[in-house]
């Protein structure tokens, strides 16, 4: 009897598997399913699930919104181009490669040149003493503008670089604890400086814009700009030079807006961007910084230890004549005949335009 039991109950196990084995060896039909058979063949592999979420199909989500039920994108377009990866792992590539690497040589090799150039010819000085008569330069207001500016692009700038490099020069020193201090106070600034920037240069360029126009003298000064800095070759401009006009509208004018624009949708991704709009934006707002960055290491240069007396100008507001009548004759000539004021316009009958050095 106890035999006849056991055969009957291997005969019962026996159909159920036969039963069974047709349904575990038919061939899945969905995604789903093919997950489901591989994890009893291949227990832990989910390939399936992961070819499904690379083809960027919509899927369900709880929090509905542009993209969100999106995981990962699929391979698109980036910056104009199709791309065979997914369009994330285009961003990336291009962010770590091309951007890091030639951007990152722009603005050392910029700086190498300058102080190479430093290093051979010193400050550009005057060839006569001072006179100790002073000249107003810059209004209050045109200063406030300028280091307004100055100060809050110099903090975007070194947070910009700290969190671009920072894994490549300073994680290696610093260690991860001090790095992700480092990188987050500078992420934190780089957000609440950037609006600052944007309103002071908008100030700046209305401010600016009325001496920034284009004269016929100004391709002259462009044309010996080199012999200028090189041998001091005198060479007339107005208010403000040739290589001050094309700083105000490359930089100023039109790396300004590149980089504002594209920092206000990177700021504020609340209003539906998609992800391929982001990535963009950052392409353009990397390229027209780093650009900025080695154009302003060349104006820094000049406004402080390049050209001796500059500093102080945009300091105090006032400059000695002889600093005016060697660097900018025609405005020089134009404010002592009495045709207009040192910041522009004509002057006033009885205003002061002149003092002495104290």
């Amino acid at each position: 009897m106890k035999t006849f039991l056991v055969a009957l109950s291997l005969a019962f196990a026996g159909a159920a598997a036969a039963q069974q084995a047709p349904q575990q060896n038919a061939a899945p039909t969905t995604p789903e399913q093919a997950q489901q058979q591989r994890q009893l063949t291949q227990p832990g592999n989910n390939a399936p699930v992961w070819r499904e979420v690379q083809r960027g199909t919509p899927n369900y989500t709880s929090l509905p919104g542009r993209e969100m039920e999106v995981l990962i994108q699929p391979p698109a377009r980036f910056l104009g181009q199709d791309v065979s990866v997914t369009a994330g792992e285009a961003w990336r590539q291009f962010r770590n490669g091309p951007v890091t690497f030639y951007g990152g040589w722009l603005v050392v090799g910029v700086a190498l040149i300058i102080l190479a150039f430093y290093a051979w010819k010193g400050s550009l000085k005057l060839k006569h003493p001072p006179s100790g008569r002073l000249m107003r330069r810059f209004t209050p207001l045109e200063m406030i503008v300028h280091w307004t500016v100055a100060i809050s692009f110099c903090v975007l700038g070194i947070s910009g670089l700290i969190m671009l490099f920072g894994k490549h020069v300073l994680l290696p020193v610093m260690g991860y604890t001090l790095f992700s201090w480092l990188t987050m106070a500078a992420k934190n600034l780089h957000n609440f400086i950037a609006p600052l920037f944007i309103v002071s240069v908008a100030a700046m360029i209305l401010v600016y814009v009325k001496d920034n126009f284009p004269r016929a003298y100004d391709l002259r000064w462009l044309a010996n700009a080199w012999a200028y800095m090189a041998r001091g070759k005198h060479v007339s401009s107005g208010r403000f030079n040739g290589g001050e006009k094309v700083w105000f509208w490359v930089g100023v004018v039109g790396l300004s807006i590149a980089v504002s624009w594209s920092g206000v949708v990177l700021l504020f991704p609340n209003f539906d961007q998609t992800r391929a709009v982001m990535q963009d934006a950052w392409a353009v707002h990397a390229i027209a910084a780093l650009i900025y960055i080695a154009i302003s290491l060349g104006h820094i240069y000049l406004g402080t230890i390049g050209v001796a007396g500059t500093y102080g100008n945009m300091r105090t507001g006032w400059t000695d004549e002889e600093w005016a009548r060697e660097h900018h004759d025609i405005w020089y000539e134009e404010v002592k005949s009495g045709r207009r004021r040192p910041h522009g316009g004509p002057i006033p009958t009885g205003a002061a335009r002149m003092r002495k050095a104290p």
